[in-house]
């Protein structure tokens, strides 16, 4: 069974335009990202998928595979719609472009399931969240089932703790393996209620039906979507370098 990476980057952003080529540790963004995508090992097809020549010759002198999209795509699902079209895949894994340190095994273990089971239309990944987390309406949390399928995903603290002593709540990584089929349906439909709601793209794929199974993973320790985030993904890296400095020495 075929697997394809596709990582969708554009130069766009309102709080930090240009993030994707964005300097860390002498290497751009988008190379961090593509480099821990192909260390999964979870396929030879990594792809960058951008409406933006800038990153197109970027990742041409990395060595690293892209396509030229749309530039008016409202999501980085359609993005990756768009990709499927032309780079055939039984499964393609949606890794964020701003994502510098997203951990392979993390990306394994969105795709596996769907590699190992015909029957999975869609995956995704969750870790437990930290008590200091639950309200910040910036972390999406999930619930699941008895199967480990999603039930809903939200920006509130769900489920609600009655028993202080009970499960912790789950944290969404927002990493995303889909067939083919059901990635090209996505692109079909309308924005649904619940995903307007809420402002969770994922929230379509439940309102139509198609299984989420949530697998257990590790958030990156810092994504980057300001100037501010990316001096700390400099700062952790660097931090790394000179770990891996005192051991070799």
């Amino acid at each position: 069974m075929r697997c394809c990476v596709v990582i969708p980057a554009r130069m766009a952003s309102t709080r930090f335009p240009g993030k994707p080529l964005c300097d860390l540790d002498g290497r751009p963004m988008i190379q961090w990202v593509a480099e821990a995508a192909k260390e999964s090992g979870i396929s030879d097809c990594v792809v960058v998928a951008t409406p933006d020549q800038e990153i197109l010759d970027v990742c041409k002198s990395a060595a690293i595979d892209a396509v030229r999209t749309r530039l008016d795509h409202p999501s980085g699902t359609d993005r990756i719609a768009e990709v499927a079209e032309s780079v055939d895949a039984d499964v393609y894994v949606n890794v964020q472009g701003d994502e510098p340190l997203v951990r392979p095994e993390t990306i394994c273990a969105c795709a596996e399931p769907l590699l190992r089971d015909a029957e999975i239309q869609m995956g995704s990944v969750y870790a437990p969240c930290p008590d200091e987390q639950i309200e910040n309406p910036a972390v999406v949390k999930v619930v699941t089932d008895d199967q480990s399928f999603a039930m809903y995903f939200s920006r509130c603290p769900i489920p609600f703790r009655r028993n202080p002593s009970s499960e912790p709540a789950k944290k969404h990584v927002g990493i995303y393996a889909y067939r083919k089929k059901t990635l090209l349906s996505f692109a079909k439909w309308q924005p649904t209620e619940l995903e307007k709601t809420e402002g969770l793209e994922q929230l379509r794929f439940l309102e139509h039906r198609v299984g989420i199974y949530m697998a257990l993973g590790q958030g990156s320790e810092q994504a980057v979507d300001t100037p501010e985030q990316a001096e700390q993904v400099r700062r952790l890296l660097k931090a790394r370098r000179l770990a891996a400095d005192i051991r070799l020495s």
